[in-house]
C-alpha cells in the first residue's frame, strides 16, 4: 500500500492512496513544520492503515517511505528525542556535497534552537521539526501494537518513527523487527534507544521499505522453526550429555 500524505502536488495515480494532510511541510528553518493538529491526523493515516491490514489478514507489516530531504527531519526529530548532537545523528542522506552536508547539520541545528522542541512530548517534537511521512509512521507502528501485529521497520527514518511510536507507548517496542541496519549515521543511536538489533548488516543506506521484505523471509523462516521443529524431549533424544556445554562458562571466550 503505497499512500500520500504530504505530496508537494497532486497525484493521480490509481494505484496510490489520496491521505494527503497538506502539500509538503513548512519551512522548518523558518516556523513549526505542521502543527499539532496535523501530526495527530498524519498518524491517523498510519493507524488506519494498519487497521485495514488487520482486516486483510495481514501477518506483517513492513514501514517504509519515499520522500526528498527526509533524512533532515528525521535527523532532527532525533537529536530532539534524544539530546545526541546533530553531527552525532545526521548523515549525508542521498548523496551531499561537503557544502550541502554542512548546510544540512547548520539547518537543523538553527531549528532545534528556534523551536526548542520538548523531548518528553514526541508530538511536539514531530509538529516542530518533523514530516508528515514521520508522523504517518509512527502512527502505523502504534497500529501494529494495536492490532498486535509485527511491524517491520526499515531504515533510518522508518527507525526514527519507530522511536517515536515507543516514546508515546513504549509498549509499541514488543512488536517491532529491524530489518536492517542503515549506514546512515543516526541509525544506531536509533537502535541502542530502542534496544533493538537488526536482522541484517547488507551495507543499505536505503527507505522505501526495501529492507523489508527480506525481514520477512527471516521472519517466516523463524515462525517455521517455531512451528515445525521437535524438540530432543519430543525426538526422544537422550540430550544428558548436553548439560556440560550448556553451561554458563561453556560460553566464555579467553584471549590470550
Amino acid at each position: 500500500v503505497v499512500a500520500d500524505v504530504g505530496i508537494n502536488a497532486e497525484v493521480r495515480c490509481p494505484a496510490i492512496l489520496n491521505r494527503k494532510i497538506r502539500r509538503s511541510t513548512r519551512n522548518l528553518a523558518k516556523e513549526p513544520a505542521l502543527t499539532r493538529q496535523e501530526v495527530l491526523d498524519a498518524m491517523g493515516v498510519g493507524l488506519e492503515l494498519a487497521g485495514q491490514a488487520k482486516e486483510e489478514g495481514v501477518q506483517a507489516i513492513g514501514v517504509g517511505e519515499m520522500g526528498i530531504g527526509n533524512t533532515t527531519t528525521s535527523s532532527a526529530v532525533l537529536a530532539a528525542l534524544t539530546g545526541a548532537a546533530v553531527e552525532q545523528v545526521t548523515g549525508r542522506g542521498g548523496g551531499l556535497t561537503d557544502q550541502g552536508f554542512a548546510t544540512k547539520k547548520r539547518v537543523i541545528e538553527s531549528a532545534l534552537a528556534l523551536h526548542r522542541p520538548d523531548p518528553e512530548d514526541p508530538l511536539d517534537v514531530l509538529s516542530k521539526v518533523g514530516g508528515l511521512d514521520l508522523a504517518a509512521m509512527t502512527g502505523a507502528f502504534l497500529g501494529c501494537a494495536l492490532h498486535r501485529i509485527p511491524g517491520v521497520v526499515d531504515g533510518f527514518i522508518s527507525i526514527v518513527a519507530a522511536l517515536c511510536a515507543c516514546r508515546l507507548c513504549p509498549r509499541v517496542r514488543e512488536y517491532l523487527f529491524l530489518s536492517h541496519a542503515s549506514y546512515e549515521v543516526g541509525y544506531q543511536l536509533a537502535a541502542r534507544e530502542l534496544g533493538l538489533d537488526a536482522c541484517l548488516l547488507l551495507e543499505m543506506r536505503l527507505g522505501e521499505g526495501s529492507g523489508c521484505p527480506l525481514a520477512f523471509q527471516i521472519l517466516k523462516g523463524a515462525c517455521a522453526v517455531m512451528c515445525g521443529m521437535g524438540t530432543f524431549q519430543e525426538a526422544a533424544i537422550d540430550d544428558d550429555y548436553l548439560e556440560e556445554i550448556r553451561a554458563a562458562d561453556s560460553y566464555t571466550v579467553v584471549l590470550p
